[in-house]
């Protein structure tokens, strides 16, 4: 067997340990950065990572200078990955995307919004709706999640709670009562107000704004059409968190505007009944039934 390397594959192998230090030096650099590394530690990360050839962040570990959570949020920054550790979260522990990104729960939502791509927005579709029968069976939730992790793979989200009657959109994102969706369909205010969320860049959201003695009428609206369709150009997905089906016929209006809704559904609380009927209200508008998730 020939040992000899040309000089083009030295030139691969150089390259390639060239471009593993610069990854090891740029995650010491975040870890410092973060306020999880002191200057003086470096020399001892380092010189551990020699003697038993470990990583750097392995042997930052195994000295007890950081934590795993400290790693994997320092890896989050190096791969463009955005989230929130929970202990740092300023947003609700419900936004389990942003907050616990390697847990089963994450890794399902991660699974749903898989199919989606493939079976909703992959055909120049950008607007979806997300509702349920019941307000407790995580239709806002979900709406969050998918929105959170849309905008990790670093597409342009816009969020819009239409749920006029029970928000929750400004809870799980900590935003106050400010004005909102209501407010621009009845003309209160001159332009679209979004709220951008850290450190996910590319998310927005549009809150229900104050509370409206007409809801229904607002969403029949033609502006509300005609605002859903001008924000297509400028975002590249954007969902609708609705009011449920059992709190009123909202749902109708923005599964209209939207042509698309994805159910959310709680295991031990949904009904067969109640989701059969939704299912046939939905399709009477005209827009189609996405799919069904359940929750835990």
């Amino acid at each position: 067997m020939n040992s000899l390397t040309s000089a083009s594959e030295q030139g691969s192998i150089v390259e390639a340990a060239a471009t593993s230090i610069r990854a090891e030096a740029n995650i010491g650099k975040l870890l410092q950065d973060a306020g999880r590394l002191k200057p003086q530690d470096m020399e001892r990360v380092l010189k551990l990572q020699q003697e038993q050839n470990l990583r750097f962040g392995e042997a930052a570990q195994k000295l007890g200078l950081v934590t795993e959570a400290d790693i994997q949020q320092a890896l989050s920054q190096q791969f463009e990955y955005p989230y929130i550790p929970a202990a740092e979260a300023s947003l609700s522990p419900e936004l389990t995307a942003a907050t616990a990104p390697y847990s089963k729960e994450a890794e399902a939502l991660r699974s749903v919004r898989s199919e989606l791509l493939l079976r909703w927005f992959n055909e120049g579709r950008k607007t979806l709706a997300v509702g349920s029968t019941r307000a407790d069976e995580g239709a806002s939730y979900l709406a969050a999640n998918l929105a959170v992790l849309f905008a990790q793979m670093g597409r342009k989200v816009l969020l819009i709670d239409t749920n006029m009657r029970q928000p929750h959109q400004q809870e799980i994102f900590h935003l106050g009562n400010g004005m909102g969706l209501s407010d621009l369909l009845a003309e209160r205010v001159p332009s679209l107000q979004v709220h951008s969320v850290k450190p996910f860049h590319t998310l927005a959201v549009l809150p229900a704004g104050s509370p409206p003695p007409n809801p229904a009428e607002l969403l029949a609206r033609p502006s509300f059409g005609a605002l859903l369709s001008g924000l297509e150009t400028s975002y590249d997905i954007i969902l609708l968190d609705t009011a449920s089906s059992q709190l009123s016929s909202d749902f109708q209006l923005v599964a209209a505007r939207a042509g698309g809704m994805l159910i959310a559904t709680r295991r031990n609380v949904s009904r067969l009944a109640p989701l059969a009927e939704l299912k046939e209200k939905i399709l009477f508008t005209g827009a189609q039934v996405v799919g069904a998730v359940v929750l835990d």
